[in-house]
């Protein structure tokens, strides 16, 4: 999954158009009043929708329906989950209306984003937030789901939740993050399943600690790329005071740090209470010269701030995701690698 095309030169001149952040945060999307999703049982029916790219084996869409329905949920299939224009599931405005019609309907009570991939911000000057903000409920998805998530927060105010997607892998840690999150509404601690395999010491799903310490704040961020292509943006949230977690795929060491070079010049970063990075998948140097390293970059950027953070959590392009409510008040402890929901993310 590849975001390439959309940074670039563009990303620097992103960064030129949202300056002014840094003197008081002007551009930024306007504080809404927060909005909990209505809760989500077991027997309620979910909304199957394509925002972004299409989905290249049918089969994938028969396996997110079922993958529902052994959740004990009922599945209604947006009418253009299937469609294709380009590599995008349908035009702008198909997919647009699958989605505004899957928030109107009274019968859906959560809606859950077959795939990522690309595309998904085509849509936000599609979607209606009024109607969003008055039928307020459960979205489910990561990656280029990003940019619903962050539009949702900024237009609607609306809690969502970054997760898997509905073709991804429903493994036993996946479905037991949505029993818990969604059907028995736990207050979640998030801490990295202990999985040492044959090590001696544990390698795999480990935190590590960039700047010790705790902070309280409502969580924002996503997919790296995704959050960086909205810069200059009505639909990037307000970062001030917010816990911040990031995550991606497939991007050179470089590239991250130019993107976080980007969120640097804009004064999101300066703005932030905390930082947790999930995981970087297939983020390796390449092209035959030298780099700097991840833990380079992410010391370089985020110590300074002299807020809390660390890196590993189990966030982003890994077979085992954390649900984690967009917008929800957490606190996070860099030192443990934790962090936990502060307030219910669901009307009572």
């Amino acid at each position: 999954m590849h975001r390439r095309h959309f940074l670039g030169s563009a990303t620097l001149a992103a960064a030129a158009l949202v300056l002014p952040l840094a003197h008081g945060g002007a551009a930024l999307a306007a504080p809404r009043r927060r909005v909990l999703p209505l809760p989500l049982n077991p027997g309620d029916t979910v909304g199957l929708v394509s925002p972004s790219a299409a989905t290249d084996d049918p089969l994938d869409l028969q396996l997110a329906q079922e993958a529902m329905q052994a959740l004990g949920l009922k599945v209604r299939l947006a009418p253009h989950l299937a469609s294709r224009r380009g590599h995008l599931a349908g035009s702008d405005a198909e997919r647009a209306g699958d989605l505004n019609a899957m928030f109107a309907d009274r019968e859906v009570r959560a809606i859950v984003c077959v795939r990522g991939g690309s595309g998904a911000a085509r849509l936000l000057p599609l979607l209606d937030y009024e109607a969003i903000r008055r039928n307020p409920k459960v979205l489910l998805g990561y990656s280029d789901i990003t940019a619903l998530h962050n539009a949702l927060l900024s237009q609607a105010g609306l809690v969502s939740f970054h997760g898997p997607i509905g073709s991804g892998s429903w493994n036993a840690f996946n479905a037991d993050q949505f029993r818990r999150v969604f059907f028995a509404r736990e207050p979640m601690q998030y801490r990295n399943v202990s999985d040492p395999g044959d090590e001696l010491v544990q390698r795999r799903n480990r935190t590590v600690t960039i700047t010790g310490g705790t902070a309280r704040g409502e969580l924002v961020g996503g997919n790296l790329s995704v959050l960086v292509a909205l810069a200059g943006s009505r639909y990037l949230p307000d970062f001030r005071g917010k816990i911040l977690f990031l995550e991606d795929v497939s991007e050179a060491p470089y590239r991250v740090d130019r993107m976080l070079s980007t969120l640097k010049l804009m004064g999101a970063l300066d703005q932030v209470a905390g930082v947790i990075f999930g995981e970087c998948t297939e983020c390796d140097p390449g092209g035959g010269f030298g780099s700097l390293t991840l833990p380079q970059i992410f010391d370089d950027h985020f110590k300074p701030l002299k807020v809390p953070a660390y890196r590993g959590a189990m966030i982003g392009h890994i077979r085992q995701q954390f649900i984690v409510p967009v917008g929800g008040q957490v606190e996070m402890d860099a030192d443990a690698g934790t962090f936990r929901m502060l307030e219910p993310v669901f009307q009572g």
